[in-house]
């Protein structure tokens, strides 16, 4: 029998963690067991055409928010091409569900619910074995032939122990990110999230884990991703890891954790702060400023202390911090929005993340919508549309902010122009709203960009408010080059002619893999040398040095 694990992940970078875990942990049970990983930005067809190919006697398929529709017309479109073979699904989106899915998707046989690893081991033994009854597998809800929904109860927490070692080829994983997980549930009860339904966290143990990260430190994996819900939970096991990780580092391998950064410890920072750059990074959901907001979603958050730790760690140079913000939450209007954002953006984060509330199925959020007013899409990722604070014309205003803080500040590619730009600004909010009606007034919204068609519709715009001149130009000549040795020289740039001959003298001294800028200050020109050998190992940017 060959069974196919189906995962269509949202982008080729992704890997699926949850398909590898269920092939290693049905691999005593002697079955072929095949993955098949695509991506939503495949064509439906091609999809279809590779499952056929594969010749599955048993398709499962891996359902999250971003990937429901595509799996639902692929189990449609399935048994016309392999008529006869049970389709199952699971995952997040499906276990809060299920009924709901087999309603709208008659081609399934049935959905495993919760941690899929001993549901999906017993299902297989109940196909090879073509003895057995599927109400006696817990965790399952399915068809029967008469097409009734039956449903059986709920698969018991697995100890993490028991989980075996997701990933035996590394090879095939080259350029993409592996996720790792060392530890289930979260205390939390925060009401947007569906990891808020499993209180009773557990850890895998720390043997086991460094056994497994020396797998990937030999392997030189560029990046890691722990799946952990809040990472820092117990301080000593934290400290354990991250001292091992310091102890093993291979100097090329980055681990990403998501934390709660207001229950770090002294101890923990100033272990932190001994790291090589770019060891770990930091995720850390602010979500909002607004304290009310915070208790009415059952969020527990010191956000004082929260904003001491990130400011101490910025310090440190050492470590990427990417903070999230939630738009659509309950208490939250735009004004107190513009707030949360502009007290997140005077941290500095390397990434500031712009969401919006998705309202899931399972989650208090989803039971508490009416109360709050919340309308969002029936259909995945059931993204907010309006709430009693926020209109929708608000969502869109709050759209555009999103898509100028990835472009403009996310990128790190403005970075000195923006600082310039904001001298002009007791907001942030106010500048990147600002630009974003801009962008929509041009119908530049519509169109995608390259980088240096960025920095033109910005010196549009600097004209357009009367604030354009040479220092602008100049931070975006400074900004271009820091980043990259750029083959064709910007049409704003300084002209180089009367400098020729300096310039030639400064080639012969450094080579060609460096460039040197001039730009013109008031006491003269400033030769300015960008070194492309060495880079920052944290921002990636070119090592920079005034000559003369």
């Amino acid at each position: 029998m060959k069974i196919l694990l189906a995962a269509v992940n949202a982008k080729y970078i992704h890997s699926n963690l949850a398909v590898y875990s269920l092939k290693a942990t049905a691999a005593p049970l002697g079955v072929q067991v095949e993955i098949g990983e695509y991506t939503i930005n495949q064509k439906t067809d091609d999809i279809l055409k590779d499952l056929y190919k594969k010749q599955p006697d048993m398709v499962a398929f891996s359902c999250y928010i971003w990937n429901r529709r595509m799996v639902e017309e692929l189990i449609r479109e399935l048994p016309k091409v392999l008529p006869g073979i049970p389709l199952w699904a699971g995952g997040p989106e499906v276990t809060y569900a299920a009924r709901e899915f087999l309603e709208a998707c008659p081609e399934a046989a049935g959905v495993m619910r919760g941690e899929g690893e001993e549901t999906f081991c017993r299902l297989v033994a109940y196909y090879i074995e073509g003895n057995g009854t599927l109400s006696a597998i817990q965790g399952l809800t399915w068809r029967e032939e008469d097409g009734q929904i039956r449903e059986n109860e709920a698969v018991e927490p697995m100890d993490m122990d028991r989980i075996p070692f997701a990933y035996e080829n590394l090879e095939r994983f080259e350029h993409r990110i592996l996720y790792y997980e060392s530890s289930r549930g979260c205390p939390f009860r925060c009401s947007y999230c569906l990891s808020s339904i499993d209180h009773q966290v557990r850890f895998r143990s720390l043997e086991l884990v460094k056994k497994e990260l020396s797998i990937f430190l030999e392997a030189h994996v560029p990046q890691v991703k722990f799946v952990d819900r809040t990472f820092n939970l117990d301080h000593g096991r934290t400290m354990e890891l991250w001292r091992w990780m310091m102890e093993h580092d291979n100097g090329v391998t980055n681990f990403h954790f998501e934390i709660g950064a207001d229950r770090l410890s002294e101890e923990e920072l100033n272990l932190m702060s001994r790291m090589r750059p770019g060891l770990i990074q930091l995720e850390i959901g602010v979500q909002s400023t607004n304290e009310d907001t915070i208790h009415e979603i059952d969020r527990t958050m010191d956000l004082e202390r929260l904003k001491t730790v990130v400011q101490k760690i910025k310090e440190f140079h050492n470590i990427h911090q990417h903070l999230d913000l939630i738009a659509g939450l309950p208490g939250e209007d735009l004004e107190s929005f513009r707030r949360s954002f502009d007290e997140i953006y005077a941290l500095e984060p390397e990434q500031l993340q712009l969401g919006f509330l998705k309202v899931l199925k399972g989650s208090k959020m989803y039971e508490k919508a009416s109360d709050y007013g919340i309308l969002c899409h029936n259909e995945p990722p059931y993204e907010v549309l309006k709430t009693d604070w926020l209109s929708y014309e608000e969502i869109l205003l709050l759209k555009g902010v999103e898509e100028m803080t990835e472009v403009y500040y996310n990128s790190h590619q403005f970075e000195q122009t923006l600082k310039k730009v904001l001298e002009r600004y007791e907001s942030p909010f106010d500048f990147f709203h600002e630009l974003a009606v801009y962008y929509e007034d041009k119908g530049y919204h519509q169109i995608h960009h390259s980088r240096m068609a960025r920095y033109e519709i910005l010196r549009e715009w600097l004209q357009q408010k009367g604030w354009m001149s040479a220092v602008f130009d100049q931070c975006m000549i400074y900004d271009l080059y820091a980043r990259e040795h750029l083959k064709s020289r910007p049409s704003f740039a300084t002209d180089l002619r009367p400098y020729r001959q300096q310039l030639k003298e400064y080639e012969k001294d450094y080579g060609k893999q460096v460039h040197v800028e001039v730009f013109l200050c008031e006491d003269g020109p400033r030769y300015v040398l960008f070194d492309y050998q060495k880079r920052d190992p944290l921002t990636k940017e070119a090592h920079v040095e005034v000559l003369h």
